[in-house]
């Protein structure tokens, strides 16, 4: 015999599968790599399967207003992007604090539309370093990706670094500075630079993707401009020891608390190193996968990327990047990417496509981790019972 609670969540079960997942797509944003974010939101919705989602395009400007209605995306590349079937209304502009009330269970204004889930396809701070993800917590609506946590430790590579080696994780040689502490002595924070890590070095902003503010430094007479280059970007610099004859490797991982590692690939910039323009407009830049090395070191890779995708408490997805020395033969990890790259030429869906999971299907499964993981969070208790043990 059905109870009355087996056949109220029978129908609300049928419901739900009857109509399309609403899915906010976030992208844009506030940081050096709002570009970026807009290449990936394009590839995202159009890979999306349109019978099974509700797409609901929602940017942010490079000046904080968020967009809904009408084409976000299209409003901000100036007209060169047009979605198709999205509704030909009016794009309405918010400031960030009316979408933080209009997201409060029971109190949104239909100019904002609800949505099931959201997608977040930002980079760089003030998206990917968990200050909207903190928003969406607030608000009990699941999101795709890293929660706070994972977030700012994956954003901040010195915090990173710190817990990589607190784990036994392998990582180069590097040293935090504080931009405070570089304007106050800038004679002895180069100092220091070239006495413990020598040269070539890379300097880097710690908050920051996409190669934006990194420069290579091949000695002292460079090494005052990269620090001036970085800390236009960020209060904290990073400054990294170059890895001999360093390849690029790179491994994608899928899950939440069983996540699973995707085949490597390798990077073959055709610059000197991987910057920003060898990652999205060099066309002599090469990605290989799988990565021309032997399956013993492989499989090396995969397990240091699910274990550095743990030890920061990771969910969803992420793309390590390793750092290989042709040299010595020593791995490095480098850093963790807590909202990699989604557009058409990015590693982390390539990798997924040469591993056998299909960039519609990884949407997919990308959004039934979200919608796993908010399930899971909803059993754990926000209030104490009276009766419990103290």
């Amino acid at each position: 015999m059905v109870s009355k609670k087996q056949a109220r969540d029978k129908k609300q079960f049928a419901g739900r599968k009857a109509r399309k997942v609403r899915v906010g797509v976030l992208f844009g944003g506030k940081s050096g790599e709002h570009e970026i974010s807009l290449l990936s939101a394009q590839s995202v919705m159009r890979a999306m399967d349109q019978d099974k989602y509700d797409i609901i395009p929602i940017g942010i400007t490079s000046e904080g207003r968020w967009l809904t209605g009408g084409d976000p995306l299209k409003a901000l590349t100036g007209g060169q992007v047009t979605m198709h079937k999205l509704l030909e209304a009016p794009v309405v502009h918010h400031s960030a604090s009316e979408v933080s009330r209009a997201l409060v269970p029971g109190a949104r204004p239909s100019r904002v539309p609800p949505v099931d889930v959201i997608f977040p396809v930002l980079h760089g701070p003030m998206g990917e370093d968990g200050t909207v993800q903190g928003l969406f917590e607030l608000a009990d609506i699941p999101y795709v990706g890293a929660g706070v946590a994972a977030s700012a430790v994956g954003m901040d590579k010195a915090v990173m670094k710190d817990v990589f080696r607190a784990h036994g994780l392998p990582v180069a040689p590097y040293l935090a500075i504080l931009r405070s502490a570089w304007e106050h002595d800038p004679t002895a924070v180069m100092a220091q630079i070239e006495a413990q890590l020598g040269f070539p070095c890379f300097v880097k902003p710690a908050n920051l993707g996409s190669s934006v503010g990194i420069t290579k430094v091949h000695g002292l007479v460079e090494l005052d401009a990269a620090l001036v280059e970085a800390a236009s970007f960020d209060r904290k610099l990073v400054v990294e020891a170059a890895v001999p004859q360093a390849r690029e490797i790179e491994c994608s991982v899928l899950g939440n608390d069983n996540p699973i590692a995707s085949v490597p690939g390798e990077i073959k910039p055709g610059r000197e190193f991987y910057d920003y323009e060898a990652k999205y407009f060099d066309e002599n830049t090469e990605l290989i996968i799988p990565a021309p090395i032997s399956d013993e070191l492989a499989g090396r890779v995969r397990d240091l990327a699910v274990r550095a995708f743990c030890v920061v408490d990771c969910a969803g997805m992420a793309r390590v990047d390793f750092l290989l020395s042709a040299e010595t033969g020593e791995l490095y990890v480098s850093e963790l990417n807590t909202i990699p790259g989604f557009t058409a030429v990015s590693m982390y869906p390539k990798l997924w496509e040469a591993s056998g999971v299909s960039y519609p299907e990884l949407i997919d499964r990308l959004i039934e981790l979200a919608l796993e993981r908010h399930r899971d969070k909803k059993r754990s208790r926000t209030v104490r019972d009276a009766n419990s043990p103290r």
